[in-house]
């Protein structure tokens, strides 16, 4: 599923005015992943001023938030079963998902597929679908329309183990490591 991004702003005289309204200009339907869609829909510095245009996520050359920053990304996960009933090209794919998702998908493991960590809190929001998170210990958590996780920096993986796709909008606020780490676990030193 491809979403409607509107963006606001002001123009010269401050008057608040749409800036767009379509699709993300970074939407893609992954061509070897079928049914995967990302959606990066906005990103933004640190202490970035409001934009002036409807564009800083064509700028962005990671997906992934420096500290301060945050992006909005919406995704659809394909149930596994697609994937397994596929003649899936894993190279092809993943190729694909580190040219569309760069700062994201190149943190996936690939001796632990999907497992993945960032140095974000992230606001997870399940807006269709069910969906499974999975933790690096092997716990997981079934997940239905409008639950929502806070991840805080954890090692995870997103298992859709249903029947349909699941489409799940995501809120990605860089940390600073250590934020996102408990005293048991030392992973960036």
């Amino acid at each position: 599923m491809i979403i409607r991004r509107v963006v606001t702003g002001h123009d010269a005289a401050g008057r608040s005015v749409f800036l767009s309204d379509g699709p993300s200009p970074r939407a893609k339907s992954m061509t070897h992943t079928p049914g995967f869609v990302s959606n990066p829909v906005w990103m933004r510095d640190a202490d970035a001023p409001p934009a002036t245009d409807d564009n800083p996520t064509l700028r962005a050359v990671s997906l992934h938030p420096a500290p301060g920053g945050s992006t909005l990304l919406v995704v659809t996960f394909p149930p596994d079963s697609v994937m397994a009933a596929l003649e899936f090209d894993v190279a092809a794919s993943v190729a694909e998902h580190l040219a569309e998702s760069p700062g994201i998908a190149d943190r996936f493991e690939p001796a632990a597929p999907g497992m993945h960590r960032t140095d974000t809190i992230d606001h997870a929001i399940v807006l269709s679908g069910e969906i499974t998170l999975e933790l690096d210990d092997g716990a997981t958590r079934n997940l239905a329309a409008h639950d929502v996780v806070i991840q805080q920096g954890t090692r995870h993986a997103w298992r859709n183990t249903g029947p349909i796709a699941a489409t799940v909008a995501f809120c990605l606020i860089g940390a600073w490591p250590k934020a996102c780490q408990s005293d048991q676990h030392h992973l960036f030193e």
